[in-house]
């Protein structure tokens, strides 16, 4: 039957509504006289009948002038029941007056009495309706917990109460005092109650719905949801809601903040505004995933100009359209300037620089990913080192003020070729800010992007998803992480601070053991780890070993002595450098060797340098390792330079 309703088109669902409404409105009024004058079986004489036929034809063009009629049974709110209430108030005064006008008597208690059945019976059928509509679909739904019971836990029981997939069935609260309270209709538990309630209400899902303001150590929260096995998930930022890039019911797996476990680093925004703001800034590598992010925050701060400098059309095309529509929905008027183009290529470098009048130049375009740069030494080299090279001298030539380059803390006493070569760009900006003073050479070094392209979160998440196992090198294996917004911030933070040479680098508190932060993961999706002794357990820890120029442990800092800076969580560290004719003949020899793909040679040139490297294993490079060293040595014993062939 009710499905047979909810079919009817719109036009004969309104008309019942209104047949409804009329019924019960004539019983309201009979209901009113009969309980008024104390008859069971009153008859109302004819003037009462013509009172009561006016006061409910008038109540209900009330209704329909009020827009009650439009909205949707199911989706009934609270705005639908404060027109019921305007309602049925001119409806009473309706009756009140109707009966004055006919000098029909009617006591003064009857409109009151009439006024509240009224609002009982009329509101009382469509709370019916819903609820016999609802109640199968709210069976069918995921019960799911609620943490926070604030404005943004109500509105998300509200969305969800109205969607498809989710029924709320309990608040969990870390005010103590609201334990065992009411709140939209759910109960409330307290926080420290969590492990003993959680079953009682059947709850498969928890919800983190905490307001923005609150102060909830996230930290301490996740690791007592940890032990649940219950899935964990979250709902979107206040930011992404109000931008309107998500609706509040929009579900999620846990923010990367909440698995950093740490509040994240917030730069002095006065500084880094005064930096920017009507600036013409220059970003390399801007579709990379810290590229991409910095050009977010930088349009922000409304430069005179943002120029996108990327040599992959798709990401350069992908971040241009983002910007644009922040551009124009947040009414920016930055001029956006999207240029294909290589920082090998220093001419072109250059001239892009001199036509927009760059006075800032963030540079991102490098090779990051450890194994990747292991298994092709030259590239990596040619990219994190002479991309380096040719667009800090194009920036100098180009009179630009400011060049900040993204460093890692893998540049640090460094095992791999990646840190090797971003530790050598470093030399490279203090050779040449001891050459000229012209332009400022800054450098920011920080650990592990969280999100990032081959970030271990995504991977773990993948990992988990597909029934494990998830697999880590080793052990013992800790990283320093942060987030992708963090480390941009700080980059721009940098850039603002720099007179020349630094080497900046983030306070970013304990190091997270890789193993222990895939755990957590496995925890919060509701899932146990597999082990001998829990062989029942769903995803299984496989160790698989260090990789090619992999470390155990990561540092920030070559000395011991850092130096404070304005901002509280970073650090600064003038560090070994070298000559420029120094750094300029190392460069030379590298060159050489790249151009003859000597692997062996890079790497030795490499070590050469006072950039701290030491192997801890030979040349992984995988066109070396597969036939090109003899080539390079019998073109070597030949007095030549054998190239590859083309094709």
């Amino acid at each position: 039957m009710i499905n047979t309703f909810l079919n009817l088109p719109r036009v004969q669902k309104r008309l019942i509504s209104v047949a409804s409404d009329m019924v019960v409105l004539f019983v309201a009024i009979w209901s009113a006289f009969a309980l008024r004058l104390e008859q069971q079986l009153w008859v109302p004489d004819q003037g009462h009948v013509i009172v009561a036929a006016i006061t409910v034809v008038f109540t209900i063009a009330v209704f329909i002038r009020l827009g009650l009629y439009r909205a949707v049974i199911r989706f009934l709110g609270d705005k639908a029941l404060l027109t019921i209430i305007y309602g049925v108030f001119a409806s009473a005064l309706a009756l009140i007056i109707t009966g004055y006008l006919l000098q029909v008597p009617i006591p003064r208690s009857v409109p009151i009495i009439y006024g509240a059945l009224a609002f009982v019976f009329v509101s009382g059928t469509r709370l019916g309706v819903r609820m016999l509509v609802n109640h199968p679909h709210q069976r069918n739904k995921e019960a799911v917990a609620i943490i926070g019971a604030g404005e943004t836990g109500m509105a998300l029981a509200s969305a969800l109460r109205q969607g498809m997939e989710y029924r709320p069935v309990v608040f969990v609260t870390f005010n103590k005092a609201n334990h065992k309270s009411m709140i939209d209709g759910l109960p409330v538990v307290s926080i420290d109650l969590i492990a003993k309630n959680m079953p009682k209400y059947g709850v498969r899902r928890i919800l983190l719905a905490l307001d923005p303001n609150s102060r909830v150590d996230r930290k301490k929260l996740l690791k007592q949801l940890e032990p649940l096995s219950i899935p964990v998930q979250t709902v979107p930022s206040v930011s992404e809601l109000v931008a309107g890039q998500a609706r509040i019911n929009d579900i999620r797996d846990l923010e990367i903040e909440d698995l950093l476990g740490r509040e994240p680093v917030r730069p002095d925004n006065a500084i880094v505004a005064a930096s920017l703001y009507g600036k013409s800034v220059m970003v390399t590598g801007a579709g990379g995933s810290i590229g991409s992010e910095l050009c977010r925050q930088i349009i922000r701060h409304r430069p005179k100009a943002l120029v996108l400098f990327e040599q992959s059309e798709f990401s350069l095309y992908a971040i241009e359209r983002e910007l644009q529509s922040i551009n124009r929905i947040e009414g920016l008027d930055v001029a956006l300037h999207a240029l294909l183009g290589s920082v090998h290529h220093r001419r072109r470098c250059e001239a892009v620089m001199k036509a927009f009048g760059i006075q800032t130049v963030y540079h991102a375009a490098a090779y990051k990913h450890v194994p990747l740069v292991e298994h092709n030494v030259i590239e990596g080299v040619q990219n994190n080192v002479f991309g380096t090279w040719y667009t800090a001298e194009a920036a100098v030539a180009a009179g630009v003020e400011r060049f900040v380059l993204i460093s890692t803390d893998k540049a640090v006493r460094p095992t791999n070729v990646m840190g090797a070569s971003k530790r050598l760009a470093e030399l490279v900006l203090q050779g040449l800010a001891q050459r000229q003073r012209g332009t400022v050479f800054s450098m920011v070094r920080f650990g592990n992007v969280l999100g990032s392209s081959g970030s271990v979160v995504p991977l773990f998440r993948d990992q988990i998803r597909d029934g494990g196992p998830v697999t880590v090198t080793h052990p013992d294996i800790i990283r320093y992480f942060m987030t992708i917004p963090e480390a941009s911030q700080l980059v721009l933070q940098a850039g603002s601070m720099g007179e020349g040479g630094e080497v900046f680098v983030l306070d970013m508190g304990e190091p997270v053991k890789i193993a222990d932060l895939a755990r957590k993961m496995i925890h919060l999706m509701g899932l146990t780890e597999k082990t001998d002794e829990q062989p029942e357990g769903d995803i299984e820890i496989v160790f698989s070993g260090l990789r090619p120029g992999e470390k155990l442990f990561e540092e920030l800092l070559i000395g011991d002595d850092p130096q404070g800076t304005a901002h509280p969580r970073i650090m600064m560290a003038r560090e070994v450098s070298m000559p420029w004719a120094d750094v300029e003949q190392t460069l030379n020899r590298l060159m050489r060797a790249s151009h003859e793909f000597d692997c062996q040679e890079v790497q030795d040139i490499l070590k050469a340098a006072p950039a701290g490297f030491a192997p801890n294993s030979g040349v992984a490079d995988l066109v070396w390792c597969n036939g090109n060293q003899e080539r390079v040595s019998e073109a070597r014993n030949a007095g030549k330079v054998r190239r590859l062939p083309l094709g």
